[in-house]
């Protein structure tokens, strides 16, 4: 099952309120799923992610291959009964992490030779093999195979890289076996350059995909670029589909992606930084592991009603983070995932309110982000 309707347009820029249906379950969007790389979003359990309102998360297709194996996640019935999860289940192609391997792997037409990041054993990865992996986790959302070029890559490179991928997702979509309750994203590539970025769009509509993900951004480029790729390219993508920009979730690119017509997102930033001893908040980045909260008795957001917030202050997750305690890490998690979900529940309402851009004004002002574009130029 797969079922994607516009609930509101905002009338002043791209941004969209919508509402996925799968099989296990409907999806708000814009939404921000949380990234559950090895079957775990780290440090936190199921009931966390729904207490925080997870609608979504995220498999990771290359290291679910790797470890536990297609074997194990065979017998056990497939991600959702492997980890007790049964709200939707993104999981992505494998070609990013691929990508991430450059002195162990090499491409070509048929697909991507690598060694394995865990034992040096060789592996060979294709869009079939993506598909059967992917089919055999069991995911509500899956990735065509894909290269994601590097963000320097030249013009003859990323024209090649993109014209492959465009190949790739057509054989992708012919080894996909179970169309009926999984449902298959292309995703767009072309490096920063606006003329490809618009040729594999056109690619992937042609193939008449459930919805379309953007790939290849946030991968060394400037803000600036980013967003001016992303609005040039999400103009090209159809009204009625989902719009996916992978791997981007910092609080600006959330925001300004909505202006530019995504709906879904993704990003390890949040927990990641957690386990570094870093709070996002109302007011921005606070580095808790800093000396300056050793003594400070307040909450890690004043403006925010989550248990961590609630309950314990910021000299003690500094204590935490200092003593290389795993509750440290857990609660900073724990906040930076309710605060981005919380931001994508208060994005969801502004669009709806027609407030989009005061809640961007609110939020960019006490987070110290310029807002360069005052008014929507729409592309």
């Amino acid at each position: 099952m797969f079922e994607f309707e516009v609930i509101k347009k905002d009338k002043d820029t791209g941004a969209r309120r919508g509402r996925i249906i799968t099989d296990h379950g409907a999806i708000e969007t814009p939404i921000f799923m949380p990234v559950g790389t090895q079957a775990t979003v780290k440090s936190m359990d199921q009931d966390d992610l729904k207490e925080m309102g997870a609608q979504i998360i995220l498999g990771n297709s290359y290291h679910l291959y790797l470890r536990p194996g297609m074997d194990i996640m065979e017998q056990a019935g497939g991600l959702h009964k492997f980890m007790n999860w049964d709200r939707p289940i993104l999981t992505d192609s494998g070609g990013f992490q691929v990508f991430s391997l450059a002195d162990l792997r090499e491409i070509t037409e048929e697909g991507v030779a690598f060694r394995s990041h865990l034992d040096g054993s060789k592996h060979f990865m294709t869009p079939e093999k993506s598909m059967e992996i992917q089919n055999i986790i069991g995911s509500d959302i899956m990735m065509a195979f894909d290269e994601c070029a590097p963000a320097d890559a030249d013009y003859n490179y990323a024209k090649k890289s993109m014209e492959m991928t465009s190949r790739w997702a057509e054989r992708s979509l012919k080894a996909h076996k179970n169309p009926e309750h999984q449902n298959l994203f292309g995703i767009v590539q072309g490096g920063m350059f606006k003329d490809l970025r618009a040729q594999s769009a056109k690619d992937l509509v042609s193939m008449d995909f459930p919805g379309y993900a953007i790939g290849g951004l946030s991968v060394g480029e400037s803000k600036d670029t980013m967003f001016d790729i992303l609005g040039h390219t999400t103009q090209y993508l159809p009204e009625n589909k989902p719009r996916y920009l992978m791997g981007v979730g910092s609080i600006d690119a959330l925001i300004e992606g909505v202006f530019r017509g995504v709906d879904m997102f993704d990003c390890v930033l949040q927990t990641r930084i957690a386990r570094n001893g870093t709070a996002l908040t109302s007011q921005g980045k606070k580095v808790i592991r800093n000396a300056q909260y050793a003594n400070d008795f307040t909450p890690l957001d004043e403006e925010c009603d989550c248990p961590v917030c609630r309950n314990y202050t910021k000299a003690y997750i500094r204590h935490l983070i200092k003593s290389n305690e795993i509750l440290g890490a857990r609660l900073l998690t724990y906040h930076n995932l309710y605060f981005t979900l919380n931001l994508m529940n208060r994005v969801r309402n502004a669009i709806e309110n027609g407030t989009l851009f005061e809640l961007r004004e609110e939020v960019f002002s006490k987070y110290g982000i310029p807002i360069k574009e005052k008014k929507w130029n729409q592309y």
